[in-house]
């Protein structure tokens, strides 16, 4: 009796690691999990479930209670599909809902009980740079592109060419808002209607104007507003593929919701049970967006945000890229002088690498912060030298950063902030993923990194070393090197008295 115990023993086994996504949407949770095969992410698992976090903020932007309960109680679930995966090879983000929301925070602390990974909070632009990312790396259109996602809070467009777009924008409407507004008790008008389309397209009118200024071969929509009208028109022309939609198909379902009278009443072949009540809603986005930018068909996309932070995680190096890019733009715009920011780069990854282990910071995702830190810290100096710091700090909170979430982008602003002068502990902000005591040795670092470069002459600082006695870092110097400086042994001694109010504190040897 032949056995196949021992059927795959000559066969080569490949190096396969799992990766996964999460995207908490204002309208549903998508987890996709997936394998790198032979260099390709190669989908194993995908779980979806309809949330509707957006349904739980009210006029104030506060989340309710039982909207949270509804995300907690989700996320919970889908950390037991996760389990065993490496925390590296996991990225959570979320979007619209939790942009909005002023107790975000609230959720994100109740989400770290429940869910052993970081949640990262990314802007509107940034969710529309990685919808780029996962639909470019799954399209095989030629030329430019435009991208189109309607969510549940937000809706995204990207114009690009192959993996690099060229413009993201992000407006604050999608179809559960909209649904809420325009659409109450699910009554459906071709008035309500009117007065969806006519909103929508004011409030896409300066985007429209900026998407103009580039030009697109093919047009292609995702997600679940999109995808669920494409399932329509396809079910309709009884199409086993996807068909593009058209200005006629949009007008055709409108007409037959108006003709409904009620979401309950929509009966649209292929229109799933949970899509129907926001169905109306991201239909009058879609029929705005067709008008204003005068699309004629859109192709649809099965890849989204998703896959776009899959192919991230995957690709480090690309994320890397994505930062220097960002970097770049702020140093041109701004004339950062870049000799200078490296100089004060250098010696802080010096002394982070010579503390990090034993201050327990030693991560990819922190001396990469402290590292765009050093190299941004003066980006604000073309307003004005005087309060250098708080223009740096204002200039990196409210650009959009590609490449970095909310909260990392907070911490950068934070720690230019106080990259000199005082330490105010009492206005230092919370974050999530950081606590206090992090913040507070890469603000050291970068202080110190800044200090020992305060001469911007060509001279170089001698060699010196980098130690830690408890919360002392030690520095040790040639000897007599300080006779020659005394002007520096002087700012370090005042950099002292400006940490007393914190653990840490600067030693010379």
């Amino acid at each position: 009796m032949q056995t196949l115990e021992h059927v795959f023993e000559d066969v080569e086994s490949r190096d396969v690691n799992s990766y996964a996504a999460l995207d908490i949407g204002s309208n549903s949770f998508h987890l996709v999990i997936a394998r790198v095969v032979a260099g390709s992410l190669q989908t194993v698992q995908k779980i979806k479930h309809k949330v509707r976090l957006a349904d739980g903020l009210n006029d104030k932007n506060m989340l309710s209670d039982e909207a949270m309960e509804r995300g907690l109680n989700t996320l919970e679930s889908m950390a037991e599909s996760m389990q065993g995966l490496s925390p590296s090879h996991v990225r959570v983000v979320a979007t619209h809902t939790l942009r909005r929301a002023r107790n975000a925070r609230a959720f994100l602390a109740k989400a770290r009980i429940v869910f052993p990974f970081p949640i990262e909070v990314i802007s509107g632009p940034e969710e529309a740079r990685l919808i780029y990312a996962g639909i470019a790396h799954t399209t095989e259109t030629q030329g430019h592109r435009l991208i189109i996602d309607i969510g549940g809070g937000s809706t995204e467009f990207a114009v690009g060419e192959d993996l690099q777009p060229s413009i993201c924008k992000s407006v604050q409407m999608g179809c559960v808002s909209y649904q809420q507004r325009y659409f109450p008790e699910g009554k459906l008008s071709k008035r309500a209607f009117q007065r969806a389309i006519t909103a929508a397209r004011q409030e896409i009118e300066l985007v429209v104007g900026n998407l103009k200024r580039f030009s697109w071969d093919t047009s292609i929509g995702a997600s679940g507003t999109i995808r669920a009208i494409c399932a329509v028109l396809s079910a309709v022309a009884e199409s086993e593929n996807d068909v593009p939609i058209t200005k006629a198909g949009l007008n055709e379902l409108m007409q037959h919701c108006v003709d409904a009278g009620h979401t309950d009443l929509i009966n649209l072949p292929g229109l799933s049970e949970d899509r129907r009540p926001v169905f109306a809603a991201g239909l009058s986005i879609l029929i705005a967006i067709f008008r204003s930018l005068n699309i004629p068909q859109l192709e649809t996309s099965s890849a989204a945000l998703r896959e776009g932070v899959l192919y991230e995680i995957q690709d480090l190096q690309n994320n890397k890229s994505i930062r220097e890019r960002t970097a770049q733009s702020l140093a041109t715009r701004y004339d950062v002088d870049t000799h200078y920011a490296k100089k004060v780069w250098a010696t802080c990854i010096q002394i982070f690498e010579s503390t990090a282990e034993n201050w327990g910071i030693n991560t990819w995702d922190l001396r990469h912060l402290l590292a765009w830190s050093a190299l941004l810290h003066e980006v604000g100096l073309q307003i004005n030298s005087r309060g250098v710091q708080r223009h740096s700090s204002y200039i990196i909170e409210q650009t959009d950063l590609p490449g970095f979430n909310q909260e990392q982008q907070k911490l950068l602003s934070t720690l230019v902030r106080y990259h000199r002068k005082k330490i105010k502990q009492a206005e230092l902000p919370n974050f999530v993923n950081y606590d206090e005591a992090t913040v507070m040795k890469l603000l050291v670092i970068l202080r110190l990194g800044i200090l020992l470069n305060i001469n911007r002459q060509e001279t170089q600082l001698p060699e010196f070393s980098v130690s830690l006695s408890s919360d002392k870092i030690v520095l040790n110097f040639p000897d007599n090197w300080f006779d020659l400086s005394p002007l520096l042994l002087a700012d370090l001694e005042q950099e002292n008295a400006y940490l007393e109010s914190t653990p840490y504190s600067i030693k010379i040897r």
